[in-house]
């Protein structure tokens, strides 16, 4: 079956998000959550309904929601309605630690916590997360009965 995955990061790791994106879309598979940063820019300065109204829009047609987790993600808010949204739509939930993927600049960073909580998290490099993705979105719709 085909899933449309929605991607949760902070957006100072989108050069990280980038990366198990392109895996999943390089695959002929649909992403969502994506968006430029003049775009977002612009969202945000229409306030923050707009922002839930952009993220639960991007929701509309997943069954899995993917948090990648760098070094922020743990204290973003929008992260946070990000998995709740989900959580209330029955998504198929997952964590990956997307801290050891080097950035543009060729650095790394520490990651916050295991977020979502409750849920399967794995580590993108040390899991060959660019081979095993699609089989942790499927377990995750699995779990979530989708």
């Amino acid at each position: 079956m085909a899933r449309k995955v929605f991607f949760s990061f902070k957006y100072d790791d989108v050069s990280r998000a980038m990366v198990v994106r392109n895996s999943w879309v390089c695959q002929g598979r649909e992403s969502a959550g994506f968006i430029d940063k003049a775009d977002f820019e612009e969202v945000e300065r229409q306030g923050e309904q707009a922002i839930k109204n952009w993220i639960d829009n991007q929701l509309i047609g997943t069954s899995v929601t993917a948090v990648l987790v760098g070094e922020k993600t743990c204290s973003s808010k929008w992260v946070k309605y990000e998995i709740d949204k989900s959580i209330e739509r029955g998504n198929g939930l997952l964590g990956i630690d997307v801290s050891k993927i080097k950035d543009l600049q060729g650095n790394t960073s520490e990651r916050c916590g295991r977020i979502p909580e409750g849920y399967k998290f794995y580590l993108w490099n040390n899991d060959n997360g660019h081979d095993n993705f699609g089989d942790w979105v499927e377990e995750a719709a699995k779990d979530a009965g989708k």
